[in-house]
């Protein structure tokens, strides 16, 4: 709502950005610590499907906004508003519905001591080295496609194909963690990531930007599914889920700060070759960190685990 009053660059920043991003970080870490305590042998299809809705809204507010923001009575003021009053009713509900299985921990509000574990440690680096990179294709996939040819009224629409993927890459490797091992169902997206990171400089045509985008959409909805699945399988209490998820997702998020204005920074002296290039190498460092990360949890490497 306050977004749509902005004016000013700084207005953007401060209402969209921060008091947003901390309103977003407030609502899917408990959403996420809830849904894992109830689950533990279909804990990676459950919080697949409970995260599968950012994907969702995704598809459906790109698609709204680019509807709603060229008829003269709406204009930017009351497309954002009608926004917000969406996420007003949808978030209404959720609160109202969500609910721990057991009772929150009262002693400590953060638990410093989960940084001193070897798995939990490794599994954050391993995942703030993978989200340097996954976030930059997507960020840039309109930009990219223009300047390869693409119309500027369908390039907006990338973003909803990959969202689209997306949403079925978060639940589907979900199902199939649970069965096959939740690292190795991580590992697998990143590698598959890292690879489609590399690839995408060779990625010109119309077609093959779609084909692309919706491909990676899948593979990197993945790794945010599972991400959050294998941090919850650090603590030994299930009451310290909520907590070593938001602090582990706290930490590997800044990663998803940096990590576009890096790119940004080498498209402005080099092309979208080597920010392709940044992003696969980052995306396959992060893989080969969950392999330690897995490593040092004791269940062995070919564990389904």
């Amino acid at each position: 709502m306050m977004t749509s009053l902005c004016k000013e660059y700084y207005q953007f920043v401060l209402a969209q950005g921060v008091v947003g991003g901390i309103g977003i970080g407030m609502s899917i870490a408990p959403a996420l610590a809830a849904t894992g305590q109830y689950f533990r042998k279909n804990r990676a299809a459950a919080m697949g499907i409970a995260i599968a809705g950012s994907s969702l809204g995704g598809v459906i507010f790109p698609i709204m906004l680019a509807k709603m923001l060229p008829n003269p009575r709406l204009l930017f003021g009351w497309t954002i508003r009608i926004c917000g009053f969406m996420m007003l009713v949808i978030m209404g509900v959720s609160c109202a519905v969500i609910k721990a299985r057991l009772p929150p921990r009262k002693e400590k509000l953060f638990l410093p001591g989960a940084f001193k574990e070897v798995p939990y440690v490794t599994l954050i680096a391993a995942s703030f080295t993978m989200l340097l990179g996954i976030f930059i294709p997507p960020f840039y996939l309109p930009t990219f496609a223009i300047a390869n040819g693409m119309s500027p009224t369908l390039a907006p629409y990338l973003i909803s194909i990959y969202n689209a993927t997306s949403l079925f890459g978060r639940v589907i490797p979900g199902v199939l963690a649970d069965k096959f091992g939740r690292f190795n169902v991580y590992f697998a997206a990143a590698v598959s990531s890292a690879i489609l990171g590399f690839c995408w400089q060779r990625v010109t045509s119309n077609a093959a930007v779609i084909v692309f985008a919706a491909i990676y959409g899948f593979c990197s909805g993945a790794i945010v599914s599972m991400m959050s699945v294998c941090l919850t399988l650090v603590p030994k209490d299930p009451k310290n889920i909520g907590t070593y998820l938001g602090m582990g997702l706290a930490a590997a998020s800044i990663a998803a700060l940096i990590g576009t204005p890096i790119s940004g920074a080498i498209l402005s002296h080099e092309n979208f070759n080597r920010v392709s290039d940044f992003s696969g190498s980052v995306s396959l460092a992060g893989a080969l960190g969950i392999i330690l990360a897995k490593y040092t949890t004791g269940k062995g490497l070919i564990s389904k685990f």
